[in-house]
């Protein structure tokens, strides 16, 4: 009975972080831990470890899909990815001066927030209208939104994604497959680095949960990443939207 149960929760842990993920660049972590540590009793550094692990595969697929699509933009990623590396770093020192107990649900928040924004103003920038802005305007932005989301990420815990996408949509003005295309394939180095470093510093985990978590929410990503680049704008914003409000409301519950 007891790999029924698990087999039930890694199911619909991996399904809401590929969903997450395909959609809308979110972190496979702020489903997935959760979900371990309430209904499988998991230890939560754990948890974590198990949910960027996910976030490796499920980012790599999607990125090669929207990358596939034309929907990446490698240059400016790389730039965002090397501070948002750097900086979270800082934030994690940040974090250990201060108790960030007051933003504890900033993730969970701004995921459902964020949700809630895309079905009532959708993004409606076009690749057209991203070449308006300057190559080294550009390159400056990432440098500079990089930080402040490595920053966020390294302090809080959580939430680069949801951060990421924020702003390449609103700041760096991408329009939405773009933004997402760029936010997973630089999830996929920074689940990548967390997961390695988790792992390193820690024990090893479980490994039925951690194949499970990591093929559920690898399926469910590319599932996502493929209907996500052939759906018309207004369709992705509401689909992305519905995915993110969901999610958030039943994080808010764990």
């Amino acid at each position: 009975m007891e790999w029924l149960v698990t087999l039930i929760v890694t199911f619909f842990a991996g399904m809401g972080a590929g969903l997450g993920t395909g959609f809308a660049g979110m972190s496979a972590a702020a489903v997935i831990s959760p979900m371990l540590i309430t209904f499988l009793d998991m230890d939560p550094y754990m948890a974590v470890g198990i949910a960027l692990s996910s976030d490796v595969l499920a980012s790599a697929v999607s990125a090669y899909t929207y990358g596939k699509n034309k929907n990446l933009d490698i240059k400016n990623g790389l730039v965002m990815m090397c501070s948002v590396l750097a900086f979270t770093v800082v934030g994690s020192y940040l974090a250990s001066l201060v108790s960030p107990g007051a933003m504890g649900n900033f993730s969970v928040f701004m995921t459902f927030l964020l949700g809630v924004k895309f079905i009532l103003r959708p993004v409606m920038n076009t690749k057209e209208s991203m070449q308006d802005i300057s190559v080294r305007k550009r390159v400056l932005q990432s440098l500079i939104c990089g930080m402040l989301i490595g920053l966020i990420c390294g302090f809080v815990g959580a939430g680069g994604g949801m951060m990421m996408l924020l702003i390449l949509t609103t700041v760096l003005g991408y329009e939405l497959k773009t933004a997402v295309g760029t936010s997973v394939f630089i999830m996929t180095f920074t689940a990548f680095t967390g997961a390695f470093s988790h792992f390193a510093m820690g024990s090893a985990p479980d490994w039925p949960v951690f194949g499970l978590c990591v093929l559920f929410t690898f399926l469910w990503a590319r599932i996502a990443a493929v209907f996500a680049n052939k759906a018309a704008p207004k369709t992705l914003n509401r689909a992305t939207g519905i995915v993110l409000v969901v999610l958030g409301m039943i994080i808010m519950v764990f």
